[in-house]
């Protein structure tokens, strides 16, 4: 997209997270003149601990076409901005029949539809043949989506605003926490008072600094996962495409709509109910250092504690064992992060009032939608 500076506006970005990044990359992009602001000396939070998936197959149905804008745009930024990106595509691997099952089914209720071409069912060898991690044992066969890519959530948030202010004249204001924000004008921690035409609120899972009553009002949920990293793998070995398992798909909307899923549901609660008590399902990307990312889990509201339990750590790395094979299993990092999401719904997008617009609650979506939603935001802002 060419830069115009017709009617150019000041457009302050609170939050450089992947949410507020992508929301100061489709301003800048437009030609307005954007300040990113961000309280930590570099990204820190929920956008540098996670998987690092662009995750389209999981996401809802009405998020569909977003996340597909949203990738095309990480493949942009990836090549513009020098950021590593891998077209990796992804595989659900089933070793129970209910999980095959289910992933049968979601395949027949996707065939038709415009995104069926990037599905397909794999036989158990098929699966092996794409994935040297898959565990053979007990393998049925798997799902198959080309639509995912992997970035590095480490390395690709920080690298970003660099990259916008070198490309784009970004004023980024580091290390600056953003204290109160109202219609025209925000006011910084060092008593610093700035106008703005725009102000656009990413805050996370921050909803006490700015508006909070505004959030007391939404049903906001914040969740906190557990993840970890393995240290790179011997001899350049490669996972290939992003590797899920049968209890994923009872986690992610899109295949809420298998009425299969049930049963599966029905089993892990009577077998591991552990699983469900931690919100436990898991997955493995990889990214260009070699490092095995694996996680998840989810806990939310009053057991969102500052303490990690290593009872959840051992249940992840337990039922991945369950599906993968690697080299090694030796754990470099162990982290959590927290998030904010909203039941129901992709993000929430408010305006509390005239110029202040706030974006938040993607959930464990912001890699996969961010870049997409805030080209909607924007450009809707702007009457551009």
């Amino acid at each position: 997209m060419a830069t115009s500076r017709t009617s150019q506006e000041r457009i302050a970005i609170v939050g450089a997270g992947i949410v507020g990044l992508a929301h100061a990359w489709s301003a800048a992009q437009r030609g307005h003149a954007v300040t990113l602001f961000e309280r930590s000396a570099k990204a820190s939070g929920a956008s540098i601990r996670n998987f690092g998936m662009i995750w389209v197959v999981g996401q809802r149905d009405d998020a569909q076409e977003l996340a597909m804008t949203a990738r095309a745009r990480w493949l942009q930024v990836g090549q513009d901005a020098g950021i590593w990106i891998s077209q990796c595509g992804s595989i659900h691997a089933a070793h129970r029949p209910d999980e095959w099952e289910g992933l049968c089914e979601f395949y027949e209720t996707q065939r038709a539809s415009p995104r069926g071409d990037n599905l397909s069912l794999l036989s158990r060898d098929e699966v092996l043949r794409r994935t040297p991690a898959a565990n053979p044992e007990g393998l049925l066969g798997g799902l198959w989506s080309s639509t995912e890519c992997c970035v590095d959530p480490t390395s690709a948030p920080r690298a970003l605003p660099g990259w916008l202010r070198d490309r784009f004249g970004v004023d980024v204001q580091s290390a600056t926490a953003v204290t109160h924000v109202e219609t025209g004008s925000l006011t910084t921690s060092c008593g610093a008072t700035h106008s703005f035409d725009r102000i656009v609120i990413c805050s996370g899972d921050d909803l006490a600094t700015l508006k909070p009553a505004v959030y007391r009002e939404q049903r906001i949920r914040r969740c906190k996962l557990h993840m970890m990293r393995t240290v790179p793998q011997p001899d350049g070995w490669r996972i290939g495409p992003h590797v899920a398992s049968g209890l994923t798909i009872r986690h992610y909307p899109n295949f809420q709509r298998c009425s299969s899923l049930d049963a599966l549901a029905e089993r892990i609660a009577s077998e591991t109910p552990e699983l469900d008590r931690f919100g436990i399902h898991v997955m493995a990307s990889q990214n260009h250092l070699g490092q095995v990312v694996l996680g998840d889990s989810h806990q939310y509201d009053d057991d969102v504690e500052p303490f990690d339990e290593s009872e959840i750590d051992r249940l992840i790395e337990r039922e991945l064992r369950k599906i993968l094979k690697l080299p090694t299993w030796e754990i470099q990092s162990r982290w959590h992060g927290i998030y904010a999401k909203l039941p129901g719904r992709s993000e929430l997008i408010i305006h509390p009032e005239p110029g202040v617009t706030i974006v938040n609650a993607l959930g464990g979506a912001g890699m996969p939608l961010s870049f997409g939603l805030a080209e909607e935001v924007i450009a809707s802002l702007v009457n551009h």
